[in-house]
């Protein structure tokens, strides 16, 4: 049950400041926080990461409902496990996933507003939720990294055992 209060954490806090920033803010207003490094910005984007597949609401939709059911399921499946970072990541998707397909599925649009500028470099403006999505994602391969090595590491140990044997 924590795993999913931690989806729903993140669903609210993602909800909650695209709320503030879609009726506090009209598009294109800036807030700068850190200089012009990090800014609040009012972006809509109709489409996915980086802004690719523009106007594919219906497309987002089919597979985020995919996607958050496969979730779901293997959250299920992995939940009591003595490992809690994979249930957490999954968590983190599963939170973010279903914020900006809300916004989709009402608006055709997701609410986005942290814009990082790096010198010249605008790196695509994006929301807690795709934050979220990130962070999760990145443990998810995180800890497949560390299972590949403790499965290496007790493979190693059944064999040393063996040769002792």
């Amino acid at each position: 049950m924590v795993y999913f209060l931690i989806a729903l954490i993140v669903f609210l806090i993602d909800q909650g400041t695209k709320y503030l920033i879609a009726t506090r803010l009209t598009i294109g207003e800036q807030i700068p926080v850190i200089g012009d490094f990090f800014l609040i910005t009012s972006h809509r984007n109709r489409g996915a990461a980086f802004g690719i597949l523009q106007d594919q609401r219906w497309f987002f939709i089919v597979i985020t409902t995919v996607v958050v059911i496969g979730i779901i399921w293997y959250l299920q499946k992995v939940k009591h496990q003595p490992n809690k970072m994979l249930p957490t990541a999954l968590s983190l998707v599963l939170g973010g996933a279903i914020g900006n397909f809300l916004d989709r599925a009402i608006s055709g649009e997701v609410v986005d507003f942290l814009q990082f500028n790096f010198g010249n470099y605008t790196f695509p403006i994006f929301n807690v939720a795709d934050s979220c999505i990130v962070v999760g994602v990145a443990l998810i391969i995180l800890d497949s990294l560390m299972e590949i090595r403790r499965e290496k590491q007790i493979a190693a140990a059944q064999q040393d055992h063996e040769e002792k044997v």
